[in-house]
């Protein structure tokens, strides 16, 4: 049914499943992730042939693979060699185990950070497939509003005012997509970003990490808006001197905010480039304020 003649023949961009889970053999351990697997259909062709893309993921069931973007290109690349179209996608998100140490205490919090992956393969005419490849990091943070620290800030004492005043904080998470330029860079990478720019959550904390974690949200109160920006210059200062310019990067911000009933979210779609031209072309001020994160200091499990 799927080679008959459409009864009106028209392209398609996309067709394909989702909510697929994938089981993937990387060095942290064969770990799930949740996979949308598409392919473009031509006009002259009804649908595609489902059952090929989950013999494909069989097919790489029992492989290993260095890195979760390897995954994306190989699954790509032989999902569209069984279709009839000449463009496929594949986009994967899952949880991988990282240890963290706590930023007073030497407490190692045993905690999940989201990673996903992205391939677009393209058929090239006698020759393997195109495909160009993104990586990508999502952490959950807290943020305190500078805003009413502001106006705390007039109605406050010369005394008070030596101290962090009071806000409201939240919940909040940050998403980093880098395209990938022969490997690099690594998500830990982009996690090292990520904690440079944000007061990043852990799910243990003892009382002084605790303490702290609250402090430093305050000093250095962030808006989403903050918080994408400073995930930029962070990007721009690790990674700037290693990636083309035209390296796209990706940021999303969401605010679970606490006081209103509902939340904030912000969006940064930029290049390696316009970040560096930005910082003087990665001659970044020092002393700049940014979040309190002290970098990935552990082993990724």
């Amino acid at each position: 049914m799927p080679e008959q003649v459409p009864a009106f023949q028209i392209a398609l961009s996309e067709v394909g499943i989702l909510g697929k889970t994938v089981w993937v053999a990387l060095p942290e351990g064969r770990l799930p992730f949740e996979a949308e697997v598409y392919v473009d259909l031509p006009g002259h062709v009804r649908g595609i042939h489902m059952s090929r893309i989950e013999e494909a993921v069989t097919d790489l069931f029992t492989r290993g693979f260095a890195d979760l973007r390897q995954y994306a290109a190989e699954l790509a690349a032989c999902v569209l060699s069984r279709q009839k179209g000449e463009t496929a996608r594949v986009s994967l998100k899952g949880k991988v185990p990282v240890l963290r140490p706590g930023q007073v205490t030497a407490f190692r919090s045993a905690d999940g950070i989201e990673i996903s992956a992205e391939a677009r393969a393209r058929r090239s005419a006698g020759h393997a497939p195109e495909v160009a490849l993104s990586i990508g990091v999502r952490l959950a943070h807290i943020t305190a509003c500078p805003c009413t620290q502001g106006y705390y800030r007039v109605l406050a004492s010369p005394a008070e005012r030596g101290f962090p005043l009071p806000t409201h904080s939240q919940r909040a998470v940050t998403a980093l997509v880098v395209d990938d330029t022969r490997g690099a860079p690594a998500y830990v990478e982009l996690l090292h970003c990520l904690e440079r720019a944000l007061h990043v959550s852990r799910d243990l904390l003892k009382r002084p990490d605790e303490a702290e974690m609250v402090l430093r949200a305050h000093r250095i109160p962030q808006f989403a808006e903050d918080a994408a920006r400073e995930t930029a210059r962070a990007v721009g200062e690790l990674l700037g001197n290693r990636l083309p310019e035209s390296t796209s990067v990706s940021i999303q911000s969401l605010s679970y905010e606490s006081i209103h009933t509902r939340d904030v979210g912000c969006v940064m779609r930029t290049t390696i480039g316009e970040i560096l031209r930005r910082l003087g072309r990665g001659s970044g001020r020092k002393g700049d304020r940014r979040g309190g994160g002290r970098g990935l200091s552990s082993a990724v499990s």
